[in-house]
């Protein structure tokens, strides 16, 4: 894996965290992973619908 910096609004980090004191994720990183994943997905069921992808799959 690959490490990623990015910035995210305090509110929005607030949530993740949430997310993880709740037990719905281990941590963040697993909390972000996981947005990453379902919006490739969202992604790719919108190109395969219109037939064509824009960007290479991962």
């Amino acid at each position: 894996m690959e490490r990623v910096t990015l910035r995210i609004p305090k509110q929005q980090i607030e949530e993740v965290e949430q997310l993880v004191e709740t037990g719905e994720y281990p941590n963040r990183s697993e909390a972000i992973r996981s947005a990453v994943r379902e919006m490739i997905n969202e992604q790719d069921t919108r190109h395969d619908q219109a037939g064509k992808r824009t960007w290479a799959k991962v």
